[in-house]
């Protein structure tokens, strides 16, 4: 059983009814009080509940951003939120999600406080229940989301199917036929959905890929490298990857270096999302754009209309992907 409001006014030596108060901010609480029930809060890792929170919204001018990690592709959508807010007035206050406790007790504690009028959040795996509980006690919430996983709760997301079939016709139309895809972890909705678009155009060409033709990478450059790296000393032949992100592709490019294969002449390469990144790779690459700036500043604008209770807000957005041919599919003439 998880730790529960008692729990907290015990350790404290308080009431229920004031650890409620301090949670809340109402009443007359003094300072040692307080700072006695925020400890107990602190070393039990409590995570407060919609309700124990109540959220009578206020308005603070300041938006919620939860993300997973700032070190991913997060700054365009960051940047393009950033500047959407500060249009209309608004600030942003960021928190990181490690999903763990302690990251949700953190958010609780933010909500607990009043510290924003509503909360982005971007693909929080392992948090949605407690986000969608804070969502139907009043709280505005807008999912930013490419893994499929939206519980009735407004979003902005893109479209990983139509971005595999993009990435599937142009490799035919180059006239690659022996594809080996590199995805990302099984689990994720786009995952599923960037894999069965491009399984699906193939199939529909009369192409067939198999599963030694399919490779978990995980979204990372490492294990994308090794992996590839693994399938080419088991004498599998290809003649093009589609990688399910850039940092992947990018693992593929040097794994292919390695063995002494030429990009693109002897093995044409496809990532996904169009990261910085994208543009600095050897050869440049070929990708599908997640249009990540379009995203946030669509989930700030979003937000905001819930926020302020529009009567036109959308209840979701979806932006559509984009291919972008690079060196890595299509050799440049050098004239």
């Amino acid at each position: 059983m998880g730790v529960t409001i008692a729990d907290v006014a015990a350790r404290a030596g308080v009431s229920k009814t004031t650890v409620s108060r301090v949670l809340n901010g109402r009443g007359e609480i003094n300072e040692k009080t307080a700072l006695k029930v925020r400890e107990a809060i602190s070393e039990l890792g409590y995570v407060p509940s919609a309700g124990a929170v109540g959220l009578a919204r206020g308005t603070t001018q300041m938006i919620g951003m939860l993300v997973p990690d700032v070190a991913r592709a997060w700054s365009g959508i960051v940047q393009a939120v950033v500047e959407t807010l500060e249009t209309e007035g608004f600030g942003l206050r960021m928190l990181t999600w490690n999903r763990d406790e302690e990251s949700l007790r953190r958010l609780g504690l933010q909500v607990a406080a009043k510290s924003f009028d509503g909360l982005l959040a971007a693909e929080p795996e392992g948090a949605l229940e407690y986000i969608t509980e804070l969502h139907e006690a009043g709280l505005p919430v807008v999912l930013i989301d490419d893994r499929f996983q939206r519980p009735g709760l407004p979003y902005v997301a893109t479209t990983d199917r139509e971005g595999g079939e993009q990435a599937a016709r142009h490799l035919l139309d180059i006239g690659r036929r022996r594809p080996l895809v590199v995805t990302g972890p099984e689990a994720f909705g786009c995952t599923r959905e960037r894999l069965g678009g491009f399984v699906d155009v193939y199939a529909e060409a009369g192409i067939e890929i198999g599963r030694r033709s399919i490779i978990c990478g995980d979204f990372e450059f490492d294990r994308c490298r090794s992996a590839v790296a693994r399938v080419l000393a088991d004498g599998l032949e290809f003649d093009s990857v589609f990688a399910h992100n850039d940092p992947s592709a990018a693992g593929v490019l040097a794994a292919l270096h390695e063995a002494g294969l030429w990009v693109p002449q002897d093995v044409a390469v496809v990532g996904f999302d169009d990261v910085e990144m994208a543009s600095y790779t050897y050869p440049a690459l070929t990708t599908i754009r997640q249009p990540m700036r379009e995203m946030g500043a669509a989930a700030a604008r979003l937000l905001l209309d819930h926020v302020r209770g529009s009567p036109n807000a959308a209840p979701s957005c979806i932006i559509p992907t984009s291919l972008v041919i690079r060196g890595s599919t299509v050799q440049r003439n050098p004239n």
